[in-house]
């Protein structure tokens, strides 16, 4: 089995490729390096089965030989990357969508498309469900990323209805966990950088908001039981993947400041705009089509998360 895996040098993609060749897969891991880094896949450049490719997937793409799965992860995925690279992230969700599915057509080969709960924008429907359809600003600063991820969901199921393509779409949640960058602006590595610094954590509005943490190695199961699920119409809609243990930012900033020993306190800024006030996977489709739900508790993988941040982030 060869899968092809776009964005294999991010937070994301890298854990991937791991996982997809400890399951014997062949792995292509394609990525410009834009927001992913090779340090992310040292360990696997001397594995027989695996081949990176400094490839844009914005342009065609060229793969020898036959191909069984496409896994398009490829975007920037953090507020920072995405305010700073809006053109970029709206290429890499519409463009990169389109070759990445086409070559998925092309070769007859399974298709997942790395979608994300920001779909949902604000929601006002709470926990969210995959009927839900959002509360978007399309043009609004974040909009960039929502629409592009929008777009390549419409993308995936236009595929799919009119050109048979076994296309699948996992909405996914919040993840953290190694291997994130220490300076990308998610807020659990933002909390345990300036913990770890003794810096002030900052919270942005009240940090009242809530958030549902799923930590890495619990979502990349998720995944693969998505890819490796059995051809359905249960698979025509996306699912989400995600802990609907949902807790405030506050409370995160507290937690990681206990795990962490960190005597820093709490420094409050004002909200960004458009920022969701409420976060939270209704994960029933998850337990009931893929037969899987998170196994990890936010304490250990804040741990496990906290002890990477030591050796990458503190001088």
């Amino acid at each position: 089995m060869k899968a092809v895996v776009t964005g294999g040098a991010g937070f994301l993609g890298s854990h991937l490729c791991e996982r997809l060749l400890q399951m014997e897969y062949e792995v292509v891991c394609l990525d410009n390096l834009l927001t992913g880094s090779l340090n992310n896949i040292a360990h696997l450049h001397e594995h027989p089965r695996f081949k990176f490719v400094n490839h844009n997937v914005v342009n065609y793409i060229s793969i020898e030989g036959p191909v069984d799965a496409v896994l398009h992860f490829a975007s920037p995925a953090s507020p920072i990357d995405y305010l700073e690279m809006p053109i970029q992230t709206l290429k890499v969700g519409s463009l990169g969508t389109h070759t990445a599915i086409g070559l998925a057509k092309a070769k007859n080969a399974r298709f997942l498309l790395a979608s994300t709960s920001e779909v949902y924008g604000d929601p006002k429907e709470h926990p969210q469900t995959e009927t839900y359809w959002g509360n978007v600003n399309p043009i609004g600063p974040r909009g960039v990323y929502d629409e592009a991820k929008r777009f390549a969901e419409a993308m995936t199921m236009a595929y799919r209805r009119y050109h048979g393509v076994d296309a699948r779409i996992v909405r996914i949640f919040n993840t953290y966990g190694p291997r994130m960058r220490p300076n990308d602006g998610r807020v659990v590595s933002n909390f345990i950088v300036q913990a770890l610094q003794n810096k002030s954590l900052t919270v942005y509005g009240d940090g009242k908001q809530t958030r549902s943490f799923c930590y890495v190695s619990d979502l990349i199961s998720g995944i693969v039981a998505l890819l490796s699920a059995a051809p359905s119409e249960n698979l025509n809609m996306p699912i989400n993947i995600g802990n609907p243990e949902e807790r405030t930012v506050q409370d995160l900033a507290t937690k990681v400041l206990k795990l962490t020993g960190s005597k820093s306190t709490l420094e409050f800024r004002e909200l960004p705009v458009d920022d969701p006030h409420v976060r939270c996977p209704d994960i029933s489709r998850a337990k009931n089509i893929l037969g899987w739900k998170p196994e990890v508790g936010v304490d250990d993988g804040l741990r496990l998360t906290i002890e990477y941040f030591r050796k990458v982030a503190v001088a």
